[in-house]
């Protein structure tokens, strides 16, 4: 009969083995950052570049931002509200919102006003300026830029299988809202569409 330090042993060296069988096989290697990959057919990074940019694009060359500005005589300040996620899956929300903002940004034709999240971290740190900053370099409160436009959006899918294939339709809808009146200024969608299964989708 083993001994119990005999059995911890090959119980410890069986799930050692079983570690290193678990492992192989798999094999890992970096790929582009920008190059499309499907596995599951799910929403996914490309989707959301692709839809944030033509969202953007839709949104910046529409007439309202040349009357905003021929009106007001500066750029319209916009703030990324909620973007609702209605599919049935897990999306990374937060990720859209970044591309979306990022492209109005570096677009450089609106401005973008930080999230209500971030405005709270940069009034600690103006608070704390007050007690600890030198007059000549602490921000004064009360000079914030406030939005002229809240953009707001919904992803919806349907999806529709059968014999082991399956299409995925996503449609992003949004608004953009004048903050003072509620007026929607601006509507638009972009859509996406994919056949998930063996080999290319054949009409």
């Amino acid at each position: 009969m083993m001994n119990k330090t005999r059995v911890g042993g090959l119980i410890l060296m069986l799930a050692a083995m079983a570690m290193l069988a678990g492992c192989a096989g798999k094999e890992v290697s970096r790929v582009a950052v920008d190059e499309q990959i499907d596995l599951s057919g799910d929403w996914n990074d490309i989707d959301s570049q692709q839809v944030s940019a033509a969202l953007t694009t839709q949104i910046t060359s529409s007439p309202w931002v040349e009357d905003f500005r021929a009106e007001n005589g500066k750029k319209p300040y916009l703030i990324v509200g909620t973007v609702r996620n209605k599919t049935p899956e897990h999306i990374a929300v937060k990720t859209f919102v970044a591309d979306l903002e990022r492209n109005f940004i570096n677009g450089g034709r609106v401005r973008v006003v930080a999230s209500a999240e971030e405005r709270d971290e940069i009034r600690g740190e103006r608070a704390d300026q007050q007690e600890f900053s030198s007059q000549e370099t602490m921000k004064q409160w009360g000079r914030e830029k406030g939005a002229d436009y809240m953009f707001i959006g919904e992803i919806n899918a349907v999806f529709d299988q059968d014999d082991g294939k399956q299409v995925k339709y996503y449609q992003v809808d949004c608004y953009l809202v004048d903050l003072e009146d509620n007026t929607k200024v601006w509507a638009g969608f972009e859509k996406i569409k994919k056949f998930v299964g063996k080999g290319k989708y054949k009409p």
